[in-house]
């Protein structure tokens, strides 16, 4: 009688893992069909020879590799794109960390607050660079204003080789630096109030407060964030190409934008494609690195 019982539970055991698999499911066929299917499509069209006119012309290996190297503009927009990242990676974590710090409280100013930092982050790109293009106005726009009463003379930075690329870098960071904050905030309050009361008990300062308590409860979110943000800043697109449209001189045009043209404007798929995997190869090393120095802080 034995054998019928372990063959019972077997037989539901067997049923409950059918019926898990239907639910992730979905997300496997969304998963295989948006991401995995695209990625093995775009590492074999950058071995190809492939014109949006003129289609398929057969496999060059790694020539579209080499063209890029040999390409007078993609170094320069590798180079622009790692600086924009090192700009704003940093500038995410310690802004975001400082307003989660200086909100993390129930008082009606600090949601109001809040929300004011969080709302700009719902704005489309076009209105996030309009409004932008105002402020960069020379001689008339809100940065004039602010250099005028420090006694500095206004410039535009938007058609300056030297200040074009932090120019979108702080458009960056004003326009999303509500998703971190939002991140640091959630984080901070499920840090148990016991461990601030014993701090305050030993008479702790903020800062020994901050250093042995705070920091060491959110360092996963601290490595999370800027995961993401990495990520998210290699794929700079839409500020460039509406503020700068990656001038002056190419000193601020990113990778994304000259796949854009190699693939959209001179239609060259294989050669953009060749480029995309680039850039891929570098958040994914850039995200790698980071993990693997949280990792190693932890340790």
């Amino acid at each position: 009688m034995a054998n019928p019982i372990r063959g019972s539970g077997g037989a539901a055991i067997g049923d409950t893992h059918a019926a898990n698999l239907l639910f992730v499911l979905p997300y496997l066929v969304v998963l295989i069909v948006l991401l995995l299917v695209p990625l093995g499509l775009g590492i074999w069209l950058s071995f190809q020879d492939y014109d949006m006119l003129g289609g398929w012309s057969g496999s060059v290996g790694l020539d579209n590799f080499r063209n890029l190297l040999d390409d007078p503009i993609f170094p320069g927009t590798v180079r622009n794109t790692v600086v924009f990242v090192l700009i704003t990676t940093p500038a995410f974590v310690g802004l975001g960390l400082f307003l989660a710090l200086a909100l993390n409280d129930s008082l009606r100013r600090s949601s109001v607050l809040r929300a004011v930092f969080f709302g700009s982050s719902v704005l489309s790109v076009t209105i996030v660079t309009l409004i932008w293009r105002l402020v960069y106005l020379p001689d008339r726009g809100l940065a004039a204003d602010i250099l005028a009463l420090v006694g500095l003379h206004s410039f535009d930075p938007v058609t300056s080789e030297t200040w074009a690329l932090p120019a979108i870098a702080v458009v960056t960071v004003w326009w999303i630096i509500g998703l971190p904050m939002t991140l640091f905030l959630a984080a901070l309050q499920q840090i148990p109030a016991e461990l601030y009361e014993a701090a305050a008990l030993d008479h702790a300062s903020r800062f020994t407060t901050l250093r042995s308590i705070t920091l060491p409860s959110i360092r996963r979110t601290i490595a999370v964030v800027a995961v993401i943000e990495i990520v998210l800043q290699f794929q700079l697109f839409g500020q460039a190409l509406l503020i700068t449209g990656g001038g002056p001189n190419n000193h601020s045009r990113p990778i994304v934008q000259f796949i854009y043209e190699s693939g959209f404007r001179d239609l060259q798929l294989g050669f953009a494609a060749a480029a995309s995997q680039v850039l891929f190869a570098l958040m994914l090393l850039a995200a790698l690195g980071q993990m693997w120095l949280s990792r190693r802080g932890e340790d």
